[in-house]
């Protein structure tokens, strides 16, 4: 299968897989970061056999010195995906309210947990009601999993190797430009960005929709942000949500080195002895 395949499903195709006779299990992460939580969305209505997974509270770890989303536990992660009914060598789909971010986030936190077998709905939920997907409201008991989490299987920075990587490769900051360059900050308590990082926010690569461009078009857009073959890429944003996304895209772009800087911004501001960088 072409790496394309192998991270996104689109609406058609997965219906013919939960059609048949070893589906893959689903899981719902829909998620707003202001809120509410979006178990209420799956109450209204999910994709049939989906379980919610809530990406704050089970995705990730508790809030803190680490960012407002850091890892997970391995164990708590291995708790959760099992009774989700994960199971070792299954495949996967997530999918999230539309725009992808959810989505990637749990994409990229299976794939780290050691499970390949994982892809994003493409559009999510709003993609898959447009193509008139059916749409239950029973929440289903899946039988357990068997998962195991074995962490690391994709590369993670830290706030060291996030500050190195700014200086010998391209780090990628995929937040709005006024936070980037620090006049303003909404979320965090101090504004601007990591000295060295290169601005590329999500627009530059990821439609509203949450639907990415065709590859070449992907590799063009990293590419006029400094993404050269050969030079190491990592993605950070306000708590390691968007950036997973920027991560899913630089996949599909042929960099599946690319790491995530879990804490993000978050966790950089977290120490006030970090240099800050602000303007263009």
């Amino acid at each position: 299968m072409s790496e394309t395949v192998d991270l996104l499903v689109e609406v058609a195709a997965l219906r013919a897989e939960l059609a048949g006779d070893d589906p893959p299990a689903l899981l719902d992460v829909r998620w707003r970061l202001t809120g509410p939580p979006g178990r209420d969305d799956y109450r209204a209505g999910h994709l049939p056999g989906a379980v919610f997974v809530d990406l704050d509270a089970e995705l990730c770890g508790t809030p803190g010195p680490r960012g407002r989303h850091p890892l997970p536990d391995p164990g708590d992660l291995q708790r959760v995906l099992r009774a989700a009914g994960v199971r070792a060598g299954r495949p996967v789909v997530v999918y999230d309210g539309g725009d992808g971010m959810a989505a990637a986030r749990a994409w990229w936190t299976l794939r780290w947990a050691g499970h390949d077998a994982v892809r994003v709905l493409h559009g999510g939920f709003p993609a898959w009601v447009a193509a008139d997907g059916p749409v239950r409201t029973d929440v289903p008991t899946p039988s357990a999993g068997d998962v195991t989490v074995r962490p690391g299987a994709l590369p993670v920075l830290d706030a060291t190797a996030a500050a190195g990587l700014a200086g010998s490769g391209t780090l990628l900051d995929v937040r709005v430009a006024p936070r980037y360059r620090g006049e303003s900050e909404p979320v965090d308590p101090v504004a601007g960005h990591i000295p060295g990082a290169v601005n590329l926010p999500a627009g530059g690569y990821v439609g509203p929709d949450g639907r990415f461009p065709a590859a070449d078009a992907l590799r063009s857009r990293f590419a006029g942000a400094g993404v050269t073959d050969g030079v190491p890429v990592g993605a950070y944003c306000g708590s390691g949500v968007t950036a997973a996304q920027a991560v899913l895209a630089l996949h599909l772009a042929g960099r599946p080195d690319a790491a995530l800087y879990v804490g993000s911004w978050s966790e950089w501001v977290a120490d006030p002895s970090r240099p800050v960088a602000t303007g263009a």
